[in-house]
């Protein structure tokens, strides 16, 4: 599953995110979710979220719940 879609993603939920410093290499961070910070119900680049350590980025992957 990947993460443009806003309803597949909330707080608690282990995902892989693209952090913008690793957007031209595609280095996949892993975390859990904390906050969304996309309104949008969709985003074709991946939702933006905060996890809980506190770095951004966009949901590249969702790896389980």
């Amino acid at each position: 599953m990947d993460g443009q879609n806003r309803k597949d993603i909330y707080p608690g939920l282990e995902v892989g995110i693209i952090l913008k410093k690793d957007q031209r290499s595609g280095k996949i961070t892993y975390g859990v979710v904390k906050d969304l910070l996309t309104s949008s119900a969709f985003h074709s680049r991946g939702i933006k979220v905060r996890l809980e350590d506190g770095q951004v980025g966009r949901v590249a992957e969702i790896v389980g719940d």
